[in-house]
């Protein structure tokens, strides 16, 4: 079964940076996509950044220049690297993942089937 688990969240000013990470334990597929959602207070769920086994990556365009994605070498840690956070970055921010290829499309990865539990970043102007 797989098991993913949050960390790094917490609180900052505008401007700031935050590390978020996610342990990933469990997956046996040979081919498999991991990202990360977060979901404003009031709003849906919404597709930050997404990443593949080839260490392509892809972004939101709100996050573009911001935020980068990794993932270690033994693919068990997927990371989010967030620079000049604004307000309007608060959310709970999740860590997905699923088999295959990751979707053309940020917005489609609220849509991945395993999740973590999630952690809430909260940015102050």
């Amino acid at each position: 079964q797989v098991e993913l688990v949050e960390s790094g969240g917490g609180s900052v000013q505008a401007g700031g940076s935050l590390k978020l990470s996610c342990t990933v334990s469990g997956y046996t597929y040979s081919r498999h996509c991991m990202g990360w959602i977060r979901q404003p207070p009031g709003k849906g769920r919404e597709g930050v950044a997404a990443i593949d086994d080839d260490g392509v990556t892809s972004y939101a365009d709100s996050v573009k220049g911001r935020f980068t994605i990794s993932l270690d070498n033994a693919k068990t840690t997927l990371y989010l690297q967030m620079n000049g956070l604004k307000p309007d970055d608060t959310a709970i921010y999740y860590c997905a993942a699923d088999r295959g290829h990751c979707p053309s499309d940020v917005a489609l990865l609220r849509y991945l089937t395993a999740w973590g539990q999630g952690t809430q970043v909260s940015v102050s102007s």
